[in-house]
């Protein structure tokens, strides 16, 4: 699919969720009306449009009445994670997930309806006598870092797939992501020191597969999910000072009932480059393969603020690079002569036939940006300009 200035503008319009925006294909005859018994509270006539199609590697949004439905509890997390990347990654990788399901090709995509925001944030707070619903643990009174029970749901996710029929969209599948936590932050007192425990995968790996089941035989109860496709994916999130956000270790697929058979387990890793702090590198070769590009920018435009990079990992290969440059390049003429250098740098230098991203900002905003897709050789460029 090749990049363009479109697809690129609209990305940064919604930074996050952009990618459970883009349209898809192969939905005809968008425009509907009739009775809006699954995706609206209301019993009155609604009429279903989609944002449009492409070539159905994406998803389209349903429109009900011309609008966006927007989910209330998209972003609700317990309050102690500041790692802004967590929530794109968490987001972005949930829609990843969902495609192995859902086919953007067959199904339109709908912020999530059927979790509330009030029932969110029960589900997110500690069980007690007062919130039964709760799915993080009852609070022992222990403040240590070794003895108290630790929070480890942080966050949740809701999609939402339909599909067509005659007359209207009706659900047909919703997948659920449990955002788990390594570390859990914590102050022994309000407005006091922060402390933290550190939470192992199995035990991770054990509430998260534990707390699913229970949200899947909640949903269940709900007659619109009664016999349709849950999926639910469960994500480690990554450390507040962390430069890249989270990745999913486990995913599993309900048809139907209240118990999920088997999981599926991921092994996907995020990285930063240059590595700071004298930690090792996932991969070496994709480590020297970025150096001698950042090496090599910086040789011929000196005024640099920074060169970093992104890298996401698959099964221990590389499936994508982010790199942002910061300068001090105000200039038109100065950021086109340097974004064609970039250009053929990353061509020469960056590793091949995966998708890369490269912004070129300064203080003052975005400059330019480069794109290449998985399996080309050209970069799409694109230099920021005004009248």
């Amino acid at each position: 699919m090749k990049f363009s200035a479109k697809r690129f503008f609209l990305g940064l319009l919604s930074l996050v969720g952009s990618v459970a925006l883009a349209a898809c294909g192969n939905l005809q005859n968008a425009d509907l009306s009739g009775s809006d018994t699954s995706t609206s509270t209301s019993n009155k006539s609604a009429s279903y449009q989609i944002t449009g199609n492409t070539d159905g590697t994406q998803y389209s949004a349903l429109l009900t009445d011309g609008k966006y439905k927007v989910s209330t509890s998209r972003g609700l997390t317990v309050d102690q994670n500041s790692n802004a990347f967590n929530l794109a990654s968490f987001e972005s990788g949930l829609t990843t997930i969902s495609k192995g399901t859902f086919s953007p090709e067959k199904y339109a995509f709908q912020e999530g309806q059927y979790i509330s925001r009030s029932t969110a944030n029960s589900w997110l707070k500690r069980e007690s006598s007062t919130n039964e619903e709760g799915l993080n643990p009852k609070d022992n009174g222990s403040t240590e870092p070794d003895k108290r029970a630790p929070i480890y749901l942080q966050e949740i996710l809701e999609q939402d797939f339909l599909e067509r029929t005659s007359t209207s969209y009706k659900i047909a599948g919703v997948t659920i992501g449990l955002g788990l936590n390594e570390i859990d932050y914590y102050q022994k007192v309000q407005y006091g020191a922060t402390f933290k425990t550190t939470i192992s995968q199995a035990e991770r790996e054990k509430q998260g597969k534990e707390m699913a089941t229970k949200i899947l035989a909640r949903l269940r109860k709900k007659k619109e999910l009664a016999n349709a496709t849950i999926v639910f994916g469960l994500y480690k999130q990554a450390a507040n000072d962390s430069l890249v956000g989270g990745t999913y270790f486990a995913t599993a697929v309900s048809k139907s009932g209240t118990t999920i058979s088997e999981w599926k387990t991921l092994n996907q890793e995020n990285g930063v480059l240059p590595v700071v702090n004298n930690q090792k590198a996932i991969n070496d070769g994709d480590a020297d393969s970025f150096s001698n590009f950042k090496t090599k920018i910086q040789s011929f435009f000196p005024n640099l603020s920074g060169v970093t990079a992104q890298t996401h990992y698959e099964n221990g290969t590389l499936q994508g690079m982010k790199i942002k440059i910061s300068t001090q390049f105000f200039g038109v003429n100065e950021i086109q002569s340097f974004t064609q250098y970039v250009d053929t740098a990353a061509k020469r230098y960056l590793p091949a036939n995966i998708p890369i991203e490269i912004t070129i900002s300064s203080v003052e905003g975005i400059q330019s940006f480069l794109s290449r897709e998985s399996g080309d050789k050209d970069f799409y460029t694109h230099v920021f300009s005004s009248y």
